[in-house]
């Protein structure tokens, strides 16, 4: 799962990420104008955003990301604590408003309510598809029971698949996603792991469902 820091206070930024980088992958972006451009790459699972910031305020990159159809849930953390402002981050299109100073428990608590439900079929710690489940937890897969030698990247190419089914992924969102903006290899690595994913799936009739779109990327479906 990764997660999109937009915090203007390097330090404070820090701080969020040392709370949650145990458990999800991190970025973090320094102004508004830079997150939004982060955003809009739409690789992330979740955004936390700051209110208050240089380039573009909160407010700002909220609203272009929800007018770009860009619907990443996002979660508001700031020191503005009025109903008002409240009000007005929900209603720009934030999944939940927390108030500086936070508790760390509470921001992993919130972080996962937001995931749950924005993602119906994410239930304890699991991903399915057909009889595919994935823990993600302890990072295990299995097919009808059986269990399946996934290895690192083939492990979060095959989660951002079954996130994104029946919607089309482009090489450079799985190589954001999964590498990093500042990997120092290319996106040819995507293909790689694609076609090794497949040679695994490939043994249970499951490499089927992973079609490639020519120059543009992968989609997972069932139909």
């Amino acid at each position: 799962m990764k997660v999109l820091i937009v915090e203007d206070d390097r330090i404070l930024s820090d701080t969020i990420k040392q709370c949650i980088e145990k458990k999800y992958n991190v970025e973090q972006a320094y102004d508004g104008y830079e997150g939004y451009m982060f955003a809009k790459e739409n690789i992330y699972d979740v955004i936390i955003l700051d209110l208050m910031m240089p380039e573009m305020n909160g407010y700002e990159v909220l609203s272009k990301l929800r007018s770009n159809q860009i619907l990443t849930p996002v979660l508001i953390l700031t020191a503005k604590d009025s109903l008002s402002d409240k009000v007005k981050g929900l209603n720009s299109g934030a999944d939940d408003y927390l108030v500086k100073p936070f508790e760390r428990e509470e921001l992993l608590a919130r972080l996962e309510a937001i995931i749950r439900r924005n993602n119906g079929f994410f239930l304890n710690n699991t991903l399915e598809f057909k009889g595919l489940k994935m823990n993600l937890q302890n990072r295990t897969v299995t097919i009808d029971g059986k269990e399946i030698n996934l290895q690192g990247k083939q492990f979060d190419l095959l989660e951002y698949l079954i996130h994104s089914k029946d919607t089309i992924i482009t090489k450079e969102q799985i190589f954001d996603k999964i590498w990093g903006f500042d990997s120092d290899t290319s996106t040819n690595v995507v293909e790689v792991y694609a076609s090794s994913l497949r040679k695994e799936l490939k043994k249970y009739g499951y490499d089927k469902y992973i079609k490639t779109l020519r120059r543009v990327g992968y989609i997972l479906s069932d139909s």
